[in-house]
């Protein structure tokens, strides 16, 4: 199994929306798509509080690959995505990092 940590900084004041369409949106296409999602946060103590940090988890780099192409090209996706953004963008920059558990990781 590979996870993928994706932390996303919101726009000023915007987080609240971001969150709002990752509950209503998000979440749903990545069902729709078998992306597996493990978990979101955000930063109680330490990191910024503009944050949304989220785990996915595939079983392959190809598997991902896959997934998200189909995710990024989903054309209701885009549509539902671009409707979120009329008043500007939410997102001011996002991170991902691939993580593969180690031999003695609980979470395998």
């Amino acid at each position: 199994m590979l996870y993928e940590l994706r932390t996303y900084s919101a726009m000023p004041g915007r987080l609240p929306d971001l969150n709002k369409r990752f509950a209503e949106i998000t979440m749903g296409f990545f069902k729709k798509h078998g992306i597996q999602m493990v978990g979101f946060w955000t930063n109680e103590i330490g990191g910024s509080s503009d944050q949304l940090l989220y785990i996915l988890a595939y079983e392959s780099l190809a598997d991902r690959e896959k997934k998200w192409a189909g995710f990024m090209s989903d054309s209701e996706r885009l549509a539902k995505f671009a409707e979120t953004e009329k008043n500007g963008p939410l997102v001011r920059r996002l991170t991902t990092q691939i993580l593969r558990p180690t031999a003695y990781s609980p979470m395998q």
